[in-house]
């Protein structure tokens, strides 16, 4: 049963923005590899290294976005307007406190990371470079993960996608002159690609920063202890568990690798779909993390938990319908990723799998957010990397390695991880224990 039109309105009016933004940053991803590839397959292959890199070095501070919006959210619904900007102040002055140090860190041994992830002598300096011109813009996203969440916190989620579109305008500008030469920019090749991606994140950095300004004048004073100790209360678990679970990606990828080299670039497609697809479930969770904030807020414990469910069951429906041509149309979804007969084949049923995995996770992704939202970002923490860490990748490598089932059953094995994950989610929510979390 769907929520009455006046809910269900305002959880699209803060979802679809959030949805919006982030689907037109992954289609932005896949144009930035289609002009890198014209360059040859070491350009490419660098460039996907080095943005893995600065994706485990980004989830470092990831959970500042939701620490500030949890906090702002919760001020918002207990109306207290002049306490609002209190953790978007400690936010700033975390990101800048750990940002800048790692910078200098991930310049200074970018060889040394780039290593770990591939040592192809090859392509390795491209990646190096690539990476040295992206980890530049780590305190850009610090603080723009700050702003989002005060701006997400108060329920005004347009202003992000407005942002995002300069953002990608730029982005898209600036790559094609830097890697090919153009309008006078000198030709740096793959580099350029990371360069325009940095420019970009400077332009929006700066929009956000005259947006807020504008809406808070007085932002320039510093932080309370106590707001700082609460805004790290929340980050820390939640950048945790970011950086593990994207660890978790490089682990099941070389348990892939242990099954074929087939199997590795299927499951690549696989997991990029998949990826794709739940970024809906993301953008419906973060409404529902300031949705449940502020209800909690105004002390309307009922409420919160109310919201949480209506954002699950419409979140259940756009995923159902998105996941639809994976689950009929499985040969003609992976022929547009992959042109060799055998591995269309190897495909369908995992991509079948992964189409009925995305419903399941519905519940999960909602919940998830929506925790973080009631402060309990411990639990969401625990939860996550357990099941991911303890049973999923063993098990993953137990059958799909070990008793040789391949690629298939690796992907029954995430099936069950998937349904389990979201499960013990709705009884965390059902139990109602996160209702009694203060911020």
């Amino acid at each position: 049963m769907l929520p009455d039109s006046t809910r269900r309105q305002t959880i699209l009016r803060l979802a679809l923005p959030i949805m919006a933004g982030m689907l037109t940053q992954s289609l932005l991803n896949l144009v930035d590899a289609a002009l890198v590839g014209r360059l040859g397959a070491d350009e490419l292959a660098a460039v996907g290294i080095g943005g893995y890199a600065m994706f485990l070095v980004s989830a470092t501070v990831f959970g500042l976005m939701s620490g500030v919006q949890a906090q702002v959210a919760r001020r918002h619904g207990e109306q207290a307007l002049d306490r609002r900007s209190d953790p978007l102040r400690a936010g700033l002055t975390i990101a800048l406190a750990v940002a800048l140090p790692l910078t200098a860190l991930c310049l200074w041994q970018a060889p040394a990371l780039l290593s770990l992830i591939n040592s192809d002598p090859g392509i390795s300096h491209i990646a190096v470079d690539y990476f040295r011109w992206r980890v530049i813009s780590l305190l850009p996203i610090a603080l723009i993960f700050c702003f989002r969440g005060y701006w997400n916190g108060i329920q005004e989620t347009g202003i992000y996608l407005r942002i995002m579109l300069v953002m990608h305008l730029v982005n898209l500008l600036a790559s094609i002159g830097l890697i090919f030469g153009l309008w006078g920019l000198p030709a740096m090749g793959a580099s350029g690609a990371g360069l325009g991606t940095t420019l970009s994140l400077v332009a929006g950095l700066l929009l956000w920063t005259a947006v807020t300004h504008g809406h808070l004048p007085a932002i320039r004073d510093w932080p309370a202890p106590r707001d700082l100790l609460t805004t790290l209360r929340l980050a820390v678990p939640h950048s945790f568990q970011q950086l593990w679970f994207a660890a978790g990606y490089a682990v099941l990828f070389w348990i892939l690798g242990q099954v074929s080299t087939a199997s590795v670039a299927v499951g690549h497609v696989l997991v990029n779909l998949s990826l794709l697809l739940i970024l809906p479930g993301v953008g419906f969770g973060m409404a529902a993390m300031s949705l449940v904030g502020e209800a909690l807020g105004r002390d309307a414990p009922e409420i919160a938990h109310r919201w949480g469910w209506d954002v699950v069951r419409l979140t259940w429906l756009c995923l159902a319908i998105m996941a639809l041509p994976m689950l009929i149309l499985p040969e003609q979804v992976l022929g547009l990723f992959l042109h060799q007969p055998e591995m269309i084949e190897m495909g369908v049923q995992p991509l079948r799998l992964t189409a009925l995995m995305i419903v399941v996770d519905a519940a999960a992704l909602v919940f998830t957010q929506a925790l973080l939202g009631a402060g309990a970002q411990r639990t969401v923490m625990t939860l996550t990397l357990s099941t991911q860490w303890l049973m999923f990748l063993p098990l993953a490598w137990w059958l799909g390695v070990h008793h040789g089932w391949g690629l298939v059953g690796i992907w029954w094995c995430q099936l069950g991880y998937r349904m389990l994950n979201s499960l013990v989610f709705v009884l965390i929510w059902q139990r109602r224990r996160w209702q009694t979390v203060t911020i």
